[in-house]
């Protein structure tokens, strides 16, 4: 009765249907959930006026997106202007082709999942160049080259850190990465790679305190300044897109992906995804955006050197220990995570009491 199902363009079609779907619902409750965390963190009400306990308020500001005017400034690049959206779109879209919700529902199980990711997060930054460029405008192509230096940066880190579960688990597959956290998920014996990737999928998806290119206090809105309308709400989308891609991918390769008790796996891959998302509005209503070069000078001079070492310690571990490297590894990657958090402090917050206590004796 259903055999039409089995054929590959409907397949296609319903899949993106149902991202569509998914992404659309998940901006409404996103939309909601961080306004309200952001409103409990900073000890105020939230929305609470449209609708009961303000639940309606992301609909009506969906709507308001829709219904806006869409204004194009006379000396912009219109062909490259209109399809930055686009291109910073697309490669969503195309990222939950491979991630794996549950047991059985997969679009694609691509024995190079892995890498499929990491190309398609090295594509958004592109439309985010265009936008800069495009819009003839100081501010914008400021964002744009922010965007382009910040990518540089923290994809190295972004992809050493997902080489680490792709080693425990033998495979570039998240299906296979799933499969293989059956017994123990790899958070307990990896905790430095799943920081390292954390804060280097933070920076990709342009979160505080990594929001540089955007920057609303320095840069009015960045590489966004010159759009209005759906073509902004694309960008805003993209980027809920992103956070919710970095969160499945977090779920997947360190917190057993759809392993749990008793409810379906469904439901515990989302809970952990949405667990991350939580994380993002968290850190976004706590910490201060970050200088340029404290952005540089955290990605090249911690994030990447810490990286580098955490993935050779795990290889030597690896092959020294084949059948008992769980322990040791752990122990090993516990005690590199505390020196990261303190290497983060030093490094991104130096004190400079030195020349304070200088300008006092001087003054």
């Amino acid at each position: 009765m259903f055999d039409f199902l089995s054929q590959e363009p409907v397949r296609v079609v319903l899949a993106l249907l149902l991202t569509f779907g998914f992404l659309i619902g998940s901006m409404l409750i996103l939309l909601y959930l961080e306004r309200k965390i952001a409103a409990f963190i900073q000890d105020r009400h939230g929305p609470h006026h449209v609708g009961k306990w303000g639940l309606l308020q992301a609909v009506a500001d969906t709507f308001k997106l829709l219904l806006k005017e869409d204004v194009i400034s006379a000396n912009v690049d219109r062909r490259v202007f209109i399809m930055a959206p686009v291109v910073f779109f697309s490669p969503v879209i195309a990222a939950f082709a491979v991630l794996p919700f549950s047991k059985d529902l997969t679009a694609i199980n691509l024995n190079v999942g892995v890498i499929y990711l990491m190309a398609l997060g090295s594509l958004d930054v592109l439309g985010l160049i265009m936008a800069g460029w495009s819009s003839n405008n100081k501010y914008s192509l400021i964002g744009g080259f922010r965007a382009a230096a910040q990518m540089i940066s923290y994809e190295l880190p972004l992809g050493l850190s997902f080489v680490v579960p792709v080693m425990l688990a033998g495979s570039l597959s998240l299906v296979d990465i799933v499969h293989a956290q059956d017994h123990y998920w790899f958070v307990l014996i990896q905790p430095l790679a799943l920081v390292t990737m954390f804060t280097a999928g933070l920076a990709e998806t342009n979160r505080n305190p990594f929001d540089l290119p955007e920057a609303e206090s320095e840069l009015v809105a960045g590489f966004m300044t010159e759009y209005s309308g759906l073509r902004w709400a694309m960008f805003f989308l993209g980027e809920y897109g992103n956070m919710i891609v970095v969160s499945s991918v977090a779920a997947t390769m360190f917190f057993g992906g759809w392993h749990g008790w008793l409810l379906p796996g469904i439901l515990w891959f989302l809970a952990k995804v949405y667990i991350f998302l939580c994380l993002f509005m968290w850190i976004r209503s706590t910490l201060p955006r970050l200088r340029a070069d404290q952005l540089m000078s955290f990605g090249w001079k911690v994030l990447i050197p810490l990286t580098l070492v955490n993935l050779v310690v795990t290889s030597f571990v690896i092959l020294l220990l084949p059948d008992a490297y769980q322990l040791p590894l752990g122990i090993i990657s516990w005690a590199l995570m505390l020196a990261f958090v303190f290497s983060f402090r030093r490094v991104v917050f130096p004190r400079r009491v030195s020349k304070s206590l200088e300008f006092r004796r001087t003054a």
